[in-house]
């Protein structure tokens, strides 16, 4: 597939109460220090150019070029962009994190400040209570830095708990093949009768659903048998079981979040992840089961699945 015969994507619906019509598909982060600077932010305007309108980053990803390269990317493109950041740092001071995120991206504001990763109900509590630090994002949204507030979480407790606040605009967690059945039967529906957008990710169950990974590329450290995939545009085809690209996409939108963040860094990625989301059809009860059933075979030995609730 070429540039000009990539899909070309529409909004969809509401992103919870913010007003915002989002795409059905979002760029997750695709920063990578061994990929020419030009070539991250060319590969990200691709998205843009199918219409994907959401766009997803973080302080910590790659120690802030992340940051930089969104910035770069949606530099004189801004209008009808989303841009979600994060708050990486929950025991520190939430303003100097904004001021220094937004001087990495070199722009006033962004759509959405999240604290990333909130996974444990002690932490939640801490950043809910008053005085605390979603009183002072709230500070930083009033001041012009942001326009919404909310979490990313690996912990359906934790999301309960902020959903039950009315402290988020939205959340971000996982839905996948291979993500706890709580994200799906109840965090979404309780998001959607409260008003708050989803924004979900780990449709490729990071990467370890697609190849013969730990996880984000890495190599396998107890290798049952077989090559080691660590993704890319060469990667070889993995040997142990693995679900395919259309799959992962087509359980995960068949869940229904408002947008799926998927992984897309480099072409051939955007591909395969756009034509699956733009072909999609939604799976039937037995068909989501088998996939579930094979996603259990491909996540075997393949490290920790940090994302699900211990």
């Amino acid at each position: 597939m070429n540039d000009r015969s990539l899909p070309k994507f529409s909004p969809r619906r509401e992103l919870g109460r913010t007003g915002f019509r989002a795409t059905v598909v979002g760029v997750g982060d695709l920063a990578d220090r061994s990929v020419p600077r030009e070539q991250c932010v060319a590969t990200l305007r691709r998205a843009m150019d199918a219409g994907l309108n959401l766009v997803d980053t973080a302080p910590g990803y790659e120690e802030g070029y992340s940051e930089e390269l969104v910035g770069e990317a949606v530099r004189g493109r801004r209008e009808g962009l989303f841009v979600i950041d994060k708050i990486d740092l929950l025991d520190q001071p939430v303003t100097p994190q904004v001021e220094e995120s937004l001087g990495r991206l070199k722009l006033e504001a962004v759509d959405l400040f999240v604290f990333h990763g909130v996974s444990q109900l002690e932490v939640w509590e801490r950043l809910a209570a008053p005085g605390g630090a979603m009183e002072e994002l709230g500070r930083c949204i009033q001041a012009g830095k942001a326009r919404f507030r909310g979490i990313s979480s690996h912990h359906p407790d934790v999301l309960r708990a902020a959903l039950e606040t009315g402290l988020c605009d939205v959340v971000m967690f996982p839905i996948g093949p291979w993500c706890h059945r709580r994200y799906v039967e109840e965090i979404l529906p309780l998001a959607r009768a409260r008003g708050v957008g989803t924004v979900c990710f780990k449709t490729f169950g990071a990467g370890k659903l697609l190849g013969d990974t730990e996880g984000y590329g890495r190599p396998l450290q107890a290798r049952p048998r077989g090559k080691v995939s660590s993704g890319g545009q060469e990667a070889p085809a993995p040997s142990l079981p693995h679900l395919s690209v259309e799959e992962c996409v087509r359980y995960t939108l068949t869940m229904d979040p408002d947008v799926a963040l998927l992984g897309m860094s480099f072409p051939n990625e955007q591909d395969a992840a756009l034509a699956a989301a733009a072909a999609f059809q939604p799976l039937t009860p037995e068909q989501l089961a088998d996939v579930r059933r094979r996603a259990a075979l491909a996540i075997e030995g393949k490290g920790a699945v940090w994302w699900d609730p211990k």
